[in-house]
């Protein structure tokens, strides 16, 4: 009976069509990492790079196929609401990352992209300490969702570099 219950269990996981995710398949062989090696972001993506691709990074951007560029990041919290006393109740964090991914030569395989990740937490004046560290759980983890998204846009760009156009601005157009 219990052989029966596992062989079943086996082809109901089987035929829903979980597969684990392996590794991501980036399309170029080399990348240099232009982030300072102190940044706890740097280090995630450096570490998800080397354990979850093929592609091998490299310490020179002469030698990389591709670099991927930080050009900003940017982590705030604001106030989203107030009780009836005038206590602050919810706080909404944001975390922000500006990157493009280019070779040598200055064509880009990723134009400059944006990724805006956003977190509600409550907040109480009682527990100040432990929503502090709560806040702090909560960028991690938005870090490693964000990450996951560059790894994931990596994995989505072109074979071959791109001369992206820049748009002409609306008074030149004009």
């Amino acid at each position: 009976m219990r052989i029966l219950a596992i062989m079943a269990l086996g082809l109901l996981t089987a035929a829903c069509g979980f597969q684990l995710r392996g590794q991501a398949t980036l399309p170029f062989e080399t990348l240099y990492i232009a982030i300072p090696d102190v940044s706890p972001l740097g280090t995630e993506l450096k570490r998800n790079i080397i354990a979850g691709t093929h592609t091998k990074l490299v310490n020179n951007p002469a030698q990389a196929q591709a670099t991927l560029t930080l050009v900003s990041e940017q982590r705030d919290r604001s106030i989203l609401s107030f009780d009836t006393s005038g206590r602050v109740r919810e706080i909404q964090l944001r975390y922000r990352l500006d990157f493009r991914v280019h070779d040598a030569r200055g064509l880009d395989y990723l134009p400059q992209s944006t990724i805006r990740l956003t977190r509600d937490i409550s907040f109480n004046d009682a527990q100040v300490l432990s929503k502090e560290s709560e806040e702090q759980l909560l960028f991690r983890d938005m870090q490693s969702d964000m990450v996951q998204q560059i790894l994931r846009r990596l994995a989505a760009a072109p074979a071959k570099p791109i001369a992206f156009e820049a748009r002409p601005s609306d008074a030149a157009a004009r």
